[in-house]
Order: structure tokens, then sequence, then C-alpha cells
């Protein structure tokens, strides 16, 4: 099983959280978000890989059945460009399956974080479609480049790694707030323009050691986060893109 880009972040970058700045809607304002996070937990509930349901047994027993549900719905590279219409659906079922408790809840933290804003200025309908398809090539973009794996594939996080790339360009000077370990995890605001590259370097640099087991799918970030950047450059790049929304401060704290 390839854990996907939340374990990647935990330990480097920290937790991602909004910050005074431009602020993601709330309510129906971003419904697909919502209901994308909503449908995974769900499916991650109900799944094995929750350790929640008595009736996947316990110890081996449910290990064995975790292992099959990976199989069935995650995407094994050595058998995806083989003539089966089931493997060409698995990278669209994968994006809905994660690994552990872990995995999911980082996945979907980013997906709120960066998720809503971007889907307001996409559209709901554009952003649901852009979210798949790149959740989907991202996906294949790991296997193609590792074709001979037998290890099962799942997780969002190369969906929301195009959230991230699109995000960048969309709003480059959004203030995040970071807790970066080496400096006692101490709450930084940076512009986007500064933390999302930095993410995607940190990506970059641990795909270059990354082999083809089990562990973190680094590539897959990196091919999401990419094209995401680049369908927004080419969908919004003649348009104004949104810098900054003027609201209140917090009381103690400047304007950004």
């Amino acid at each position: 099983m390839i854990h996907n880009w939340s374990t990647a972040a935990r330990g480097r970058l920290g937790t991602l959280r909004r910050s005074a700045g431009p602020r993601a809607p709330r309510g129906p304002a971003a419904p697909v978000t919502y209901t994308l996070i909503t449908l995974c937990c769900l499916l991650f509930l109900i799944s094995p890989a929750a350790g929640l349901n008595p009736a996947y047994g316990t110890g081996e027993e449910l290990l064995a059945a975790q292992r099959a549900h990976f199989h069935r719905w995650g995407v094994i590279p050595a058998e995806l460009f083989e003539d089966s219409p089931g493997s060409a659906l698995t990278p669209a079922t994968a994006l809905f399956v994660h690994g552990s408790w872990v995995h999911l809840l980082g996945n979907m933290l980013f997906l709120y974080v960066f998720g809503a804003m971007t889907e307001e200025r996409m559209g709901r309908l554009q952003f649901a479609l852009f979210y798949l398809g790149c959740g989907y090539l991202a996906l294949v973009g790991y296997a193609g480049a590792n074709a001979h794996s037998q290890e099962s594939l799942v997780g969002a996080s190369g969906a929301i790694s195009a959230v991230l790339g699109a995000f960048l360009f969309l709003f480059p000077h959004a203030r995040v707030t970071s807790l970066l370990p080496f400096l006692f995890f101490l709450p930084l605001r940076f512009p986007a323009w500064l933390v999302l590259p930095f993410w995607a370097a940190l990506q970059w640099m641990a795909a270059g050691r990354a082999g083809d087991g089990p562990g973190v799918a680094y590539l897959a970030h990196l091919v999401g986060f990419g094209l995401g950047f680049v369908f927004a450059w080419v969908r919004f790049g003649r348009t104004t893109r949104v810098e900054s929304v003027p609201v209140a401060a917090p009381e103690g704290e400047n304007q950004p």
C-alpha cells in the first residue's frame, strides 16, 4: 500500500491552515469541496482501513481484509495498462480510498483549507471535473513511472496536490500559517507563493529517493501539483487573479 502526501507534509511543513487574508467560503459556497470531504470520510469509516467494523475481524484477519480492499479499489501499476475496463477505473476509485486515519485526516485537512477558495474561483462543475481529472491523471502518471509495481496506490493526494497547484496560481498572496518543526512549531504566516513551492520542492527531493515499494507516492503529488498549476494558468491566465480580499485584521494584528 502506498500512502500519500499527508505523511510527507506532516513533520516537514507541519499543518497548514487559512489565516487572515482571503478566506475560504463557508457553507453552501463550496458544496463540492465539502461533499468530497464527507464522501471520503464515510467511505473510510465503513472500510476495513478504519478498523471499526468487527465484521472484518482483528489481527491478521483484519490486515488481510485491508489488503484485499486496497487491491480491489486502488491502482495496481502493473495491472493498470492491461486490457481491462476494471483496471482503467481504479485511478478514479482510488481517489476515495485512504490507508489510515492519519492519511485520511491529513488529506481532508488540506482539501478543506485550499479547496473551498479554489472551488469558488473555478465554479462548482469545473472544480469537480478539475479535481477528478487531475487526480486521475496524477495516479496514472505515477503508475506509468512504476509500471512493474504490484503495490496498491490509494488516496486523494494527487487530486489535492492539483488543488494546491491551482491555488498557488489563483491566490499567490494568500497568507498561509505554517508550523515549522525546526522553529519549534511557532506559527508563522507566509504567502502561498513561498509556502507551496517549498512544499513542492520537498516532494521533488523525496521523489528522487523513493522506490516503487510501499511508502509515499511523491511523484503523484508532483504530477498533480503541476497539472493543477498549468490548468489554472491556461484557464484563468487571461483574467485577473484574486490577489487579496480586504478583511478586518484580528485584534493586535496588522492587515497582511
